[in-house]
């Protein structure tokens, strides 16, 4: 292990990459600890301080921003805007034609979305910048009420300053891209990926220090055994596929022959990835939102029936009802999701084409049904494995009234699993490319 790592340093190109990748890192760290202009910044750091734990609505955007979003930092939207956009423009893809053929025409049509997906990140980057500077301005961004530091959160609320801070932030999301994009093409890959890796890994240590603080060191080491454990779990599943075999017929072009290849198509038990747990937070939070926004009493001096209700059982994550509901939706947009990013029929008509059949199926629209069955019957699995995983920070923050960013669980350990497998198979090929053995064996 530490002679193969070894050998990627000592390879000097791969070293460049590595060390490339780590200064793009640190610049994407420090945009994220630089306040936008009028942000009054010690009154925010108080705030923080003080609701620490408890800032829920936007724990998910705030985990995906490495903490950058409470900051009202420069880069305080983080990647959110461009996974957004990416969801957005796969989803399109079902309901528009012309993405569908673009996304059939190869690197070119491939390019195009991608320079949509960039046009759509600009546009929400506007929208949820406008929303978040807003909110810091009405003084609810942290959720407290009767604290003077957390509603001057601006040293200057006139339009212009207004404007001036949403531009910034939406310049901060157009670097980030930038930054995901040269670490792709002169770093070791998967810039974006990369870069939501470090802005959840950069939540780690202050999240397993509030839970020593607060809980003593029994439960610290309860929580880092329960982490080790998950950990091996999540690259488990992950790894694991179904590996359906598919035989090509020999074919003769002129004097060459083609084909009489033997392969298989992997149909991977999580293949949904951390989008479905991405939909059902999205869609949790909107009518808490909407409770949050008729929070100010009537007549009577009382507060609306139905707000009440969803903040009693839509608000508190260790209720049951919003565990039960926050798990069927997980697996239902598994589901939702696997549906439309791998069809049956489309592979089933590539394998004809090209003379490949399945052992025992005949090609073409059995072959669609057979890939239907067996994507139905494995998608289960992995959805309730995506339910619990999700349910993992909820469920200590009822038994050991840990943070709700509880950090071994949910979107946050997910990606970090995945895009450390991911980042180690890159190292690994280009080690192989140069004649080692490489990292895996």
């Amino acid at each position: 292990m530490f002679s193969a790592i070894a050998r990627v340093f000592r390879t000097p190109d791969l070293r460049r990459k590595i060390a490339f990748t780590l200064a793009i890192i640190a610049l994407y760290r420090l945009g994220a600890h630089i306040p936008a202009p009028f942000v009054d910044f010690p009154n925010v750091q108080s705030c923080l301080d003080q609701s620490a734990g408890t800032e829920g609505l936007l724990s998910l955007v705030n985990l995906f921003s490495g903490g950058a979003l409470l900051q009202l930092s420069i880069f305080a939207l983080g990647v959110m805007p461009y996974i957004t956009a990416t969801i957005i423009v796969q989803l399109l893809r079902v309901v528009i034609p012309h993405f569908e053929s673009l996304y059939k025409e190869g690197q070119a049509g491939q390019a195009r979305l991608t320079q949509y997906t960039r046009y759509l990140t600009i546009a929400l980057a506007l929208l949820q910048s406008t929303t978040l500077v807003t909110v810091a301005r009405s003084g609810q961004l942290f959720g407290t009420t009767g604290v003077p530091e957390c509603e001057q959160l601006l040293t200057n609320d006139v339009w212009w300053a207004q404007l001036l801070m949403i531009i910034t932030m939406t310049a901060g999301t157009g670097l980030i891209m930038w930054f995901a994009e040269l670490v792709t093409e002169r770093g070791i890959g998967n810039g974006m990926s990369l870069l939501i890796f470090t802005s959840i890994a950069a939540t780690f240590p202050t999240a397993m220090g509030a839970i020593w603080a607060s809980r003593g060191f029994e439960v610290f080491l309860l929580v880092l055994a329960v982490g080790i454990v998950v950990v091996a779990l999540v690259v488990f599943v992950e790894q694991s596929q179904r590996r359906i075999p598919v035989q090509y017929a020999k074919r003769m072009v002129g004097r060459r022959t083609y084909g009489g290849t033997n392969t298989y198509i992997p149909i991977k038990v999580n293949m949904a990835g951390v989008v479905p747990v991405i939909f059902a937070s999205s869609l949790l939070y909107i009518p808490a939102l909407i409770a949050q926004f008729n929070m100010q009493p009537g007549a009577d001096n009382s507060i609306p029936g139905w707000v009440q209700w969803i903040q009693t059982y839509f608000t508190n994550g260790d209720h049951p009802i919003y565990m039960a509901v926050y798990f069927l939706l997980i697996v239902g947009f598994t589901y939702f999701y696997v549906a439309i990013t791998f069809n049956p029929v489309e592979v089933a008509d590539n394998m004809k084409k090209y003379g490949g059949f399945i052992p025992g199926i005949r090609a073409g629209r059995p072959t669609a049904e057979y890939l239907d069955y067996v994507l139905t019957r494995i998608t289960l699995p992995g959805s309730l494995y995506l339910g619990l995983i999700a349910l993992i920070p909820l469920i200590a923050l009822a038994t050991v009234g840990a943070n709700q960013n509880f950090p071994f669980g949910g979107a946050s350990i997910l990606i970090i699993v995945g895009v450390g497998l991911e980042t180690v198979k890159q190292i690994d090929a280009q080690l192989q490319q140069r004649h080692y053995e490489g990292l895996l064996r």
